[in-house]
């Protein structure tokens, strides 16, 4: 019962929120972000008062599989329905454009982030593979909250939304490559060899050009024997079908299950599956998306908050979240700006690929697995880094749709 009336606490506000936010003009997904925070802090101060106070937060038990296997539902929905609402000829005419977007978005804040680290850390013999991997952790995007403020906006078919998504797409590719990296630094003390790097590049490859043959082949045949029998029920279980296997695909080809899932959304396009399958499949995705799962992802972000930081390492979080922006401002909007885009879609290019989100909260799970920060524990720093990098990626995920909001609206005439 517990899980279930966390559920219905972290839902009901959650919508509440983001339906606030969206008449103040703000996304939805800021309101349903804020709504995890006051869950997480009011419930947390519930518990430390004791008697009925410490009772009520028992019952609303936030710390369930339930939550979280909601969420992740969550992900796979906003993915699914961002690939459906884009064409694959559009993401190709501006793969360029991406890839010096995602590069310039990965290089900057990894550098930065990196120096920072270094500057504030004690020595120890792991000080340069926690610094790196603050830097690694600067330098991932997650996709979700900029497809999910994009859709709001109506922005996803656009050059300036395929380019976003897009270069967060590579830039996922980056931040697991460098993630592989820093874990076998962590686990045996060395660089994976050249040959190890090759070969996760040659995976990834191979890992599009799977999808998209089978994307461009087994679609329109499995359409066609569809459309025969108009069953919308049947359409949606081949698309979960296609997208759980895209996404058991990117395991196994080393990448996150979340590109799989695109993928899948990316080639049901109406070419291949028919105009009517489309609709059908683009309203239903979408409601899912937006009416129940994607407010309780958004609220579960939230719900990770950790204070630690704040009170023991106020200036390095400071510092790390505003790195975390300017590097993404720079690294991705710079290029942007000279392929083209006007300063200000250059500038929400930078700030949409500047959101960390639920990928940041997974790679900081890994680092504390693996013992990462278990050397000069001692260092209040060090001790409340896990903490620092997980306020950077609920700040970033905070901020970048509210500037998304400021920079892609219509001006007022």
């Amino acid at each position: 019962m517990e899980a279930l009336a966390g559920l219905f606490v972290v839902f009901v506000v959650a919508r509440l929120f983001g339906e606030g936010a969206e008449r103040v003009g703000q996304p939805a997904a800021v309101g349903e972000l804020l709504a995890g925070l006051l869950i997480g802090l009011t419930l947390a101060l519930l518990g430390a008062f004791g008697g009925l106070a410490a009772d009520i937060s028992r019952v609303v038990h936030l710390d369930s599989e339930l939550i979280q296997l909601v969420a992740e539902a969550g992900i796979f929905f906003l993915l699914l329905s961002a690939g459906i609402d884009m064409k694959p000829t559009q993401i190709a005419a501006n793969s360029t454009t991406s890839f010096l977007v995602a590069v310039g978005g990965a290089v900057v804040p990894l550098a930065a982030g990196t120096w920072l680290a270094w500057v504030f850390l004690p020595e120890t013999e792991m000080r340069a593979v926690q610094a790196a991997f603050v830097g690694v952790a600067l330098a991932i995007t997650a996709i979700p909250t900029t497809v999910r403020v994009l859709a709001e906006m109506g922005l996803l078919s656009t050059r300036l939304g395929q380019t976003m998504v897009a270069a967060a797409i590579f830039d996922d590719v980056i931040g697991l490559v460098l993630l592989a990296v820093i874990t076998a630094l962590i686990a045996t003390g060395e660089v994976p060899s050249i040959l190890e790097f090759v070969l996760m590049l040659a995976k990834a490859a191979a890992f599009f050009v799977v999808t998209g043959l089978l994307g461009a082949h087994v679609y329109p045949r499995i359409s066609r024997r569809l459309h025969v029998l108009q069953i919308a029920s049947a359409e949606f279980a081949i698309l979960m079908a296609v997208a759980l296997g895209y996404g058991v695909l990117a395991e196994v080809f080393g990448m996150h299950w979340i590109i799989g899932v695109f993928m899948a959304g990316l080639f049901f396009e109406p070419a291949r599956v028919g105009t009517r399958p489309y609709a059908g499949m683009k309203i239903m995705t979408g409601g899912i998306t937006a009416g129940f799962l994607g407010p309780v992802f958004f609220a579960s972000i939230g719900l990770a908050v950790d204070l630690t930081a704040v009170v023991h390492a106020p200036m390095f979080l400071a510092a790390l979240v505003a790195l975390a922006i300017a590097g993404k401002l720079i690294g991705a909007g710079v290029p942007a700006r000279l392929m083209g885009f006007t300063t200000r879609e250059a500038s929400a290019i930078g700030m949409g690929m500047s959101s960390r989100g639920a990928v940041e909260l997974v790679v900081i799970s890994i680092a504390v697995e693996h013992g990462l920060f278990a050397v000069g524990a001692t260092d209040r720093v060090v001790a409340a880094m896990p903490s620092a990098l997980v306020l950077m990626a609920i700040a970033t995920t905070l901020i970048a749709p509210i500037a998304l909001g400021v920079l892609l609206r219509p001006k007022k005439r």
